[in-house]
């Protein structure tokens, strides 16, 4: 059940974030999707991946996107992983700066949302649409 109010939306107030971390600082979902990254480099699905390592213009002025991580894949190909916890907490704000990042530059770009215990565990990475 959701019970909103003027100012809040207690169903999504669990699951954001308790704070911003530090630049450069891992939260559970990124830290728990890092290991992941790190199992496929072992097994060589990916040559190697760097978190918080890019700064890309999204418009004129200071609106910025920093992808949470930069995945290289064995074909020299470069993606843009953007983790979060849940799709009912990617924000529009949020989805507008994907988008127009996926239309911009020449990057396969991914939403990864972590999969419940119950089914299964691990995660969806599903490709952001944008140019193809």
């Amino acid at each position: 059940m959701i019970f909103k109010t003027r100012h809040k939306n207690y169903a999504l107030e669990g699951l954001r974030a308790r704070g911003r971390l530090k630049t450069g600082e891992l939260n559970k979902t990124e830290q728990s999707y890092s290991d992941y990254l790190e199992g496929e480099k072992r097994s060589g699905r990916i040559l190697d991946f760097w978190f918080e390592s890019m700064k890309l213009k999204v418009a004129d002025g200071s609106c910025w996107y920093t992808p949470d991580f930069v995945v290289l894949r064995p074909d020299g190909r470069i993606e843009l992983h953007e983790v979060k916890g849940a799709p009912a907490v990617f924000m529009d704000d949020a989805k507008i700066k994907c988008k127009v990042i996926a239309d911009k530059y020449p990057f396969d770009f991914f939403v990864i949302y972590p999969r419940r215990k119950k089914d299964g565990g691990g995660f969806d990475v599903l490709p952001y649409p944008g140019r193809r």
